[in-house]
């Protein structure tokens, strides 16, 4: 299928551990795992999506400026960053690219520090609680905007 659009998966600190760490909250597959549901989503759609993960939040804010005038989408799970970095917000604000939030939890059933988001008022959207599903969901909304904008 011919690529119709460019996706950009970040995914934030402790997310390399995935698999391995709290697997009754995060499941049991490995970030590796979780690239290749997404990239295999992707290509039916003729999405090329391109994956960066970093525990380090400027190198997050450094691969979001980079994004701009190359990706059409942006993928976000900003894991702990979601409830402390407005650097991430102001960046995603910056480069004006449709960015949708993801988490394998649902955010909301956690702990009260974790109900605030700062990328969700910035973000197309947010999809969450739904484990790997939620990755897949938010494939499959890029295709949309990318058929969308098309």
């Amino acid at each position: 299928m011919e690529k119709r659009g460019k996706v950009l998966v970040l995914h934030g600190p402790n997310l390399n551990l995935l698999g391995e760490r709290e697997t009754g909250i995060y499941g049991t597959k490995g970030l590796g795992e979780i690239n290749q549901l997404m990239q295999k989503e992707g290509e039916q759609y003729g999405l090329e999506l391109d994956f960066f993960q970093s525990n380090y939040e400027g190198a997050l804010v450094e691969a979001i400026q980079q994004a701009k005038g190359k990706y059409d989408v942006i993928i976000i799970n900003p894991a702990a960053y979601t409830h402390t970095s407005i650097a991430l917000r102001d960046a995603i604000l910056a480069v004006n690219i449709p960015t949708i939030e993801v988490h394998l939890s649902n955010i909301y059933k956690r702990e009260e520090f974790r109900h605030k988001s700062f990328i969700s008022g910035v973000a197309i959207g947010q999809i969450s609680g739904f484990g790997v599903l939620s990755y897949l969901l938010a494939v499959r909304a890029a295709a949309e905007i990318v058929k969308n904008r098309s």
